[in-house]
């Protein structure tokens, strides 16, 4: 018989990881309306919480599962994504931010909400 954490997808998401405590506990994989799986909300995130960081390998390549950031001396650092939040989905309207590698919602998100971000100036006409 399965938890409702394993019926929700939660011991994967524990185990990859999503940063501070708690994070796991907010966020759940599922299948997204907008692309193939998303990033779902488990409970109301309120607007400027943190929700998780991102995690992964260093990359000098761009890719799929990809995040861009500047680290402390102005440098761009490619972090391919191990955990849940490699599948946020693009929106124009995003309801959540990337602050550095961590997630932080832009507005109250509520229960089952898919979270998005905006994926950047090449994304800028894509619903």
């Amino acid at each position: 018989m399965s938890s409702r954490g394993e019926e929700l997808g939660l011991e994967n998401l524990k185990r990859t990881g999503l940063g501070r405590r708690g994070a796991a506990e907010r966020v759940v994989v599922g299948t997204s309306l907008i692309h193939g799986r998303g990033l779902f909300a488990r409970k109301r995130i309120r607007t400027g919480a943190y929700v998780a960081t991102f995690e992964g390998v260093a990359t000098r390549e761009n890719g799929m599962h990809v995040l861009w950031t500047v680290d402390d001396d102005g440098n761009e650092v490619g972090i391919e994504g191990r955990n849940a939040l490699r599948f946020l989905n693009h929106s124009s309207e995003p309801n959540a931010e990337f602050i550095g590698k961590e997630l932080h919602a832009l507005r109250n998100i509520q229960l089952g909400a898919e979270l998005t971000i905006h994926y950047g100036d090449d994304w800028e006409n894509i619903e």
